[in-house]
């Protein structure tokens, strides 16, 4: 071994690269703008070399790892975000449920008729942006809880309420260490798996850095996982659907469970999960709630179209030689493959936990890749299934996704197809070659 190769290896060399990363986050947290896209970059690909030469480091032990973690996200928690302006809408939202009225009947534009509603009403209307203020809210009533906390404890002051935002989710990032260890462990999978998860640069800038709560939702999710292998589908059920409640995504997985825990279970199972989904919604359930929510949702199949992949490819075909608009039937779409897709996975009648995450993953993906809209913090979910399967997929797309945040400019948002090309090639023929060898590995055990 050469002294190079003994310095990479070195606990001397983590130090240095964990130093080094500090500081970087340093740099995007305080000094970044999004329409910076070379400096973004340059920062990124710093932050991933870091993150693979630290990990790969067998001689470093889970505390350091721990500490950098928590290191790493507390450099962001007294500057606001500065990739997404979604955390104005957050607070308003709690902000507005304090007041005594509902974010689901209640637009951000029709309220300004009544400007000194609460502190800094303008300037968070001002901040979401014009296609969130025109909107009804759609978080579930669970993602909802952090903002009406912060609006307790913040009422004036929009850094302070980003402050307590970020504090939660942080906590949900160790509560999810500490579960994905011990399922890592009931697996009997290298409980230093989770680290690929919880130190990804991705994970720690879209969610404590931009305040997005896939966080929270995976947490929920990686203990629904954790009591399904242990077999105690009732607390599963409970942590399902405190999942489902902070973000719907989770709900595509519902059927896979159907093989793990068996009709009688599922069946209870489900009914739990639907009633406690139903009383965490009952304090909203008024007016025209159910009209509003649905049409809300509906926007993501119907209307808005970012970052996608075989959706442009297909919309761009059916444009040129048919006339057609895709995104008129993309809910019809993108639901005939969730069945198709499911049933496959019901046939082959696998029971096991690990299976249950990796065609969790494989749904999900697809999912992904024919959505009309995927935004960075989107792919996180695929990003912790990922650590315990055999697929690399996703920690790819979790650097390249970097490439989507070129369609924001200083004043607009534009995007390019040799961007979305630089994100989705690499990762699709990844996929592709997983998926062909993990199939031919499977064959070659049955044979």
């Amino acid at each position: 071994m050469d002294s190079n190769t003994s310095f990479i290896n070195s606990k001397k060399a983590v130090y240095i690269w964990g130093s080094f990363s500090l500081v970087l986050y340093g740099i995007w947290a305080y000094e970044l703008a999004r329409f910076e896209h070379f400096k973004l970059l340059g920062l990124y690909s710093l932050l991933f070399i870091c993150y693979y030469l630290i990990l790969k480091n067998t001689k470093i032990n889970s505390r350091y790892l721990t500490y950098l973690a928590i290191g790493f996200r507390l450099v962001f928690l007294v500057e606001l975000p500065n990739l997404s302006q979604d955390f104005y809408r957050f607070i308003w939202d709690g902000r507005i449920i304090l007041e005594g009225l509902n974010p689901y009947i209640t637009k951000p534009d029709l309220l300004l008729i009544q400007p000194d509603l609460f502190p800094q009403m303008k300037l968070l209307h001002e901040g979401m942006g014009p296609l969130s203020a025109s909107h009804y809210s759609n978080y579930p009533p669970l993602h909802q809880l952090p903002f009406i906390i912060a609006a307790i404890l913040s009422h004036t002051s929009i850094l302070g309420s980003v402050v307590v935002l970020r504090v939660l989710l942080i906590s949900a990032d160790l509560g999810l260490l500490i579960f994905g260890k011990k399922l890592l462990r009931k697996l009997q999978l290298p409980t230093r798996n989770i680290y690929w998860y919880i130190l990804n640069p991705l994970v720690i800038i879209e969610l404590t850095g931009n305040l997005h709560f896939e966080g929270l939702m995976l947490f929920f999710f990686i203990m629904t996982l954790y009591f399904v292998h242990g077999k105690k589908w009732h607390l599963a059920a409970l942590s399902m659907a405190f999942s489902i409640a902070v973000k719907l995504v989770p709900i595509l997985s519902l059927p896979l469970f159907l093989n793990t825990l068996g009709w009688k279970k599922s069946i209870r199972f489900y009914l739990s999960i639907g009633a406690v989904f139903t009383l965490l919604f009952l304090p909203f359930l008024s007016g025209d709630f159910y009209e509003n929510y649905s049409a809300t949702i509906g926007l993501w199949f119907s209307k808005f179209e970012f970052n996608a992949s075989f959706y442009y490819l297909f919309k761009w075909v059916l444009e040129t030689t048919a006339n057609v608009a895709l995104i008129q039937v993309m809910g019809l779409v993108v639901a005939s493959y969730l069945v198709l897709q499911t049933c496959f996975f019901l046939i082959q009648k696998k029971t096991t936990t690990t299976a249950l995450i990796q065609n969790t993953l494989v749904l999900l993906s697809g999912y992904f890749l024919i959505s009309t809209t995927v935004h960075p913090w989107y792919i996180i979910s695929l990003l912790l299934l990922s650590v315990f399967t055999n697929y690399k997929f996703a920690r790819v797309w979790s650097y390249t996704l970097i490439f989507s945040y070129f369609a924001y400019h200083q004043f607009s948002v534009n995007e390019t197809w040799y961007m979305l090309c630089l994100e989705h090639v690499p990762v699709i023929s990844i996929l592709i070659w997983e998926l062909y060898h993990q199939n031919y590995a499977q064959k070659l055990e049955h044979h």
